[in-house]
């Protein structure tokens, strides 16, 4: 697989082709992943509990961020990277521009972030200075105390008006993607449909751009309940790898996520 970058995908949304994005916290998944040509990894904070055993992903640090984002840049083979800001490491403008710069000097290509749009200054100013952003919206793990729980986000009117209203205008503020995680799949595609920047989505039904699922969940190995937009690959794979190339194949295909993987 060649060098995928941000053109790469941007010229994907605008053919109307899929691209599949899995999480790798280290150098030798990461090379499994990419070397079954899926286009974007995510080192996301979700290392906190598939890897460190945590409750959640708040007690992730931007230290562990970057340690894990290293080790996937040198497993890499050629799919974008790209790097969670962790909890509280963005709560000002500056503050996130010296996160940022960790994990983009870690082997980063993009950062991702949480937050609807009060974060438009932060990401002008990351936009401005070479950073690409990719703005999280929906379920934002990080705000799970305040959400009351892993709750699908955007079903009434009010909400849904405003989280569409948010991807607008991160994607003025200069976001070069947006994440959407559980919400409405009818409202993931008119989000979708409104912005021109790529559209990832976990949750988000099948009219996004992309998806991505945590590499754990697709290969049955996350102990407890199963989340409803998960899918186990493993069954129909004869490897971890060949579970991987599938993913990628479906997703681009349109066969993953189904119907039944999103959300009323």
């Amino acid at each position: 697989m060649s060098n995928i970058t941000l053109h790469t995908l941007s010229a994907r949304k605008q053919a109307g082709e899929k691209f599949a994005v899995l999480t790798a916290y280290d150098a030798t998944f990461a090379h499994l992943v990419s070397s079954a040509d899926i286009e974007m990894i995510l080192v996301g904070d979700s290392l906190g509990m598939v890897l460190q055993g945590q409750d959640s992903t708040l007690p992730v640090t931007v230290e562990e961020m970057a340690y894990h984002t290293a080790s996937v840049a040198r497993g890499n083979q050629g799919a974008m990277i790209m790097a969670d800001l962790p909890f509280m490491s963005y709560a000002t403008p500056e503050q996130a521009m010296e996160s940022a710069a960790v994990l983009m000097q870690a082997g980063a290509h993009i950062v991702k972030l949480e937050g609807g749009d009060w974060l438009c200054e932060t990401v002008s100013l990351l936009a401005e200075r070479g950073v690409p952003v990719c703005a999280h919206l929906g379920l934002t793990p990080q705000a799970v105390n305040k959400l009351g729980g892993y709750r699908v986000q955007g079903r009434d009117k009010h909400s849904a008006l405003k989280m569409l209203e948010d991807a607008k205008r991160l994607e003025q503020a200069g976001a070069s993607m947006l994440l959407l995680e559980c919400v409405p799949s009818l409202l993931a595609d008119e989000i979708t449909r409104n912005v021109e920047i790529p559209v990832i989505g976990i949750g988000a039904g099948p009219h996004t751009d992309a998806q991505v699922l945590v590499m754990h969940d697709m290969l049955g190995i996350t102990p407890g309940r199963t989340p409803k937009f998960v899918k186990n690959f493993m069954p129909e794979a004869d490897s971890i790898q060949d579970a991987f190339r599938l993913y990628g194949e479906q997703v681009r295909s349109g066969q993953f996520p189904a119907d039944e993987h999103g959300f009323d």
